[in-house]
């Protein structure tokens, strides 16, 4: 270990050790401008600064967790009075004064995608307690139909008293108005009101909050547009959930501003967001030539790869850099868990394609109280997990794999914010040193673009069928039939779906050639 790359920080519980990155000699010398300039950019972003060009606006995820950093009154006031409304809702609900009409909430039901599901999954898996949550938590995150049956089916006879968050800033997101509809029709089918259970958290004015107030929803909470769906779990989007599980906010926001301010150093070699973006930049070439794994040797950072996949890649993942130039620039983030990826994938890690650094996340503290001796020695459960952690760490640091080593006291609600905080302020650092932009996501539009388009082509294969009872069609005529014959593969797609999943209506007559199989309506 190397003094000068072992960063200490005894008073937030949290130390950061970089001497397995092998910095060569030069590197941070010749890196002394572009980091200043980094930090210099992020200061601008605190301030105020548009750092968002393509749609014009602030990006403003830090002041968050203190709203005095914000550039106005107005948005301090904002941010604080909606954090109060936010304590305000949740004691409300543990108090059992705001009650479904079939008594005193027990569940909690959060429908978002992305960045409103994947924060409150991982918040709540680490820091929830089945003997301590105030309410049970459950997720729709997706629009698979099956998987809302599956959670339906957890839910159970609760549904009567859950209560519901529906999370979306614009109101318009398909996965999550899907499962907005699919929520409400499993209420209804019970007989329940979903209106008196459920709370909208969107955009003031969105799709969705018109349709909350048009319904009389409980409650409804902002989004505001200068906060990123994957930067948002100190927003309401991460705040309310974690709230009515009964974890603390004081302590979770705590801690984010603690990472802040260690973070704002402009010493960059003393500054643990500084060094970690110089070491994804150092290790990857600038250019994403490496993976990032992510360790945690902890059962309830499980979630925390996931979490960090969007955090990171979206926000790395850019085809041009800020002057236009194609660049294809991201870090791809993958992992599991220690020690179970000791029998997963570290035999590849250790002795196959190098192409990978890590990312090792240590607790110290085993657990509540004492634990039972495992071995002859007096060895524990939890001395194995950490002779686990430094041996797959020395292990691939003998076979040249580099390592970053993060390390927290224990699971707190002030770590998991400094955690949340310091790979936040990492991500920002790193796109000003690879000249991207962190703050958009042009390539999920794009997607939801496509989306979009085959779901007009399904509404038109649909209605054509329906229109030609008993007349046998292939994939290529009915493409041809609609005006788009070059998208006779997507009918195939179509067709086949619908065969499935309607089979009352549809059938599908051969099964040789996709583009020439025989369709039919009932």
């Amino acid at each position: 270990m190397k003094k000068e790359f072992y960063l200490s920080y005894k008073q937030s519980d949290f130390w950061a050790d970089f001497s397995f990155v092998d910095f060569s000699s030069d590197y941070l010398k010749a890196m002394e401008g572009p980091i200043s300039k980094a930090l210099q950019a992020m200061s601008e972003l605190e301030a105020g600064a548009i750092s968002n060009p393509d749609e014009n606006r602030m990006v403003g995820h830090y002041w968050l967790r203190d709203p005095d950093q914000a550039p106005s009154a107005e948005l301090s006031k904002a941010i604080k009075s909606t954090l109060n409304k936010v304590k305000y809702i949740a004691n409300q609900v543990h108090s059992k004064t705001l009650q479904s009409p079939n008594g005193p909430f027990t569940d909690l039901l959060v429908i978002g995608i992305g960045g409103s599901a994947l924060g409150p999954q991982f918040v709540g898996k680490a820091l929830g307690h089945p003997k301590s949550d105030k309410l049970k938590i459950h997720f729709f995150d997706n629009t698979d139909p099956d998987g809302i049956d599956l959670t339906l089916s957890e839910i159970g006879d609760s549904l009567s008293t859950t209560l519901v968050l529906v999370i979306s800033k614009s109101g318009g997101t398909p996965e999550t108005r899907n499962g907005m509809l699919e929520a409400e029709h499993a209420f209804s089918s019970l007989g329940l009101d979903f209106s008196k259970q459920a709370i909208a958290v969107t955009g003031e004015g969105s799709k969705l909050h018109d349709y909350s107030k048009e319904r009389q929803w409980l409650d409804f909470l902002p989004m505001w547009d200068w906060v990123g769906g994957r930067t948002s779990e100190t927003a309401v989007v991460g705040l309310l959930p974690a709230a009515l599980q009964g974890i603390s906010l004081d302590d979770f926001l705590a801690g984010a501003k603690e990472m802040d301010i260690l973070t704002r150093n402009s010493d960059f070699r003393s500054n643990p967001a500084a060094m970690l973006a110089l070491s994804w930049h150092f290790l990857t070439d600038g250019n994403g030539s490496k993976d990032m794994v992510i360790l945690p040797y902890k059962d309830r950072l499980d979630l925390f790869a996931k979490y960090l996949q969007q955090l990171i890649m979206e926000s790395l993942g850019k085809e041009c850099d800020l002057s236009g130039q194609v660049v294809h620039q991201g870090i791809a983030v993958y992992g599991n868990k220690g020690s179970t990826d000791q029998h997963a994938y570290v035999q590849q890690l250790r002795e196959g394609v190098p192409n990978f650094f890590a990312t090792f996340i240590e607790v110290l503290k085993n657990r509540e109280g004492d634990s039972v001796s495992v071995d002859e020695e007096g060895m524990s459960a939890g001395d194995y997990l950490h002779g686990f952690l430094l041996g797959t760490r020395d292990a691939l640091y003998e076979k040249d794999r580099k390592s970053v080593t993060l390390t927290i006291l224990e699971i707190t609600p002030a770590a998991i914010g400094r955690m949340i905080a310091l790979f936040e302020r990492a991500v920002g650092l790193y796109a000003s040193l690879v000249n991207i932009n962190a703050y958009h996501q042009p390539g999920v539009e794009a997607g939801k673009q496509a989306a979009s388009a085959i779901l007009a082509v399904r509404k038109s294969v649909f209605a054509l069928m329906l229109a030609s009872p008993r007349e046998v069609m292939t994939p290529l005529a009915i493409a041809q039939k609609i005006g788009q014959p070059e998208k006779a593969t997507w009918v195939f797609k179509i067709l086949q779906s619908l065969a499935v999943n309607e089979p009352d209506q549809f059938e599908r007559l051969t099964h040789n050639d996709p583009l020439e199989d025989q369709f039919v309506s009932h």
